[in-house]
């Protein structure tokens, strides 16, 4: 079987769009590690194609609140108000879908997807010293994780902890081979809204038959997603990041 692998969308259409042109033929199943919306102008959109295509999700933190699971008072002002615009324009069927997202982690084959880490949704692994812990209670050889929007992650053996690094801008993929002997937390990038300071849309091929991972970086219409968000009355900072990737 092979995956492709997207997570925090964000309500992104150009952004998921151009993921899906540029992985064409080479995946059976897609899976994703939540955060279809928030931020972005078209989240029903994202989330009618995620009810058609993926195969296995879980819930992300956005995809909580937008869904009136949440207490907004965690959010800063401009997720806030994010949110709020999204939970007012889905669809009921879209609510609904959201709503009875599955907390991560889930486990598929051998490995697992979550939203943060593995022992908890909504905590942002950033630095070897968040993600030691985590590799001590790590069901499987690799979990596929999001929410840092931040592509690359962290590889544990006896050394220690290592940083998985993104790709530079000038690479559009990169192939890692997985070591046996090793256990990962894979971050695919994000689709809508990176913060590694590169705009592309991230995301990322597995092919456990192979132990290949396959990193992704492709540019998209930033242009038009950004419209879409000042056209909706969305807070205008939502835009600007995105030609930033910050």
């Amino acid at each position: 079987m092979r995956y492709l692998i997207v997570s925090d969308i964000h309500g992104n259409w150009e952004g998921l769009e151009a993921v899906l042109q540029l992985a064409s033929g080479r995946y059976d199943q897609v899976l994703c590690c939540g955060d279809l919306v928030g931020y972005g102008a078209d989240a029903n959109r994202v989330v009618e194609w995620s009810r058609q295509n993926v195969t296995v999700i879980v819930r992300g933190n956005h995809d909580r609140a937008c869904a009136g699971l949440d207490d907004l008072e965690w959010f800063n002002p401009v997720a806030r108000k994010a949110a709020l615009w999204t939970f007012r324009n889905l669809s009921p069927a879209n609510l609904e879908y959201l709503r009875n997202l599955p907390r991560g982690p889930v486990t598929v084959e051998n490995f697992q997807i979550s939203h943060g880490s593995p022992l908890d949704e909504d905590e942002y692994l950033i630095d070897n010293t968040d993600t030691r812990m985590q590799f001590e209670y790590l069901d499987a050889p690799a979990c596929f994780y999001g929410h840092t929007h931040i592509q690359g992650g962290f590889q544990f053996d006896r050394r220690g902890v290592r940083r998985i690094a993104p790709l530079p801008p000038a690479e559009g993929s990169r192939d890692m081979v997985l070591d046996g002997n090793i256990a990962y937390l894979i971050n695919p990038g994000s689709v809508g809204q990176p913060r590694d300071h590169d705009p592309r849309a991230g995301f990322a091929l597995f092919y456990p038959e192979e132990s290949r991972v396959t990193f992704f970086r492709i540019p998209y219409d930033v242009a038009s997603a950004q419209r879409k968000i000042r056209e909706a009355g969305l807070p205008a900072i939502l835009a600007d990041r995105l030609s930033l990737g910050s």
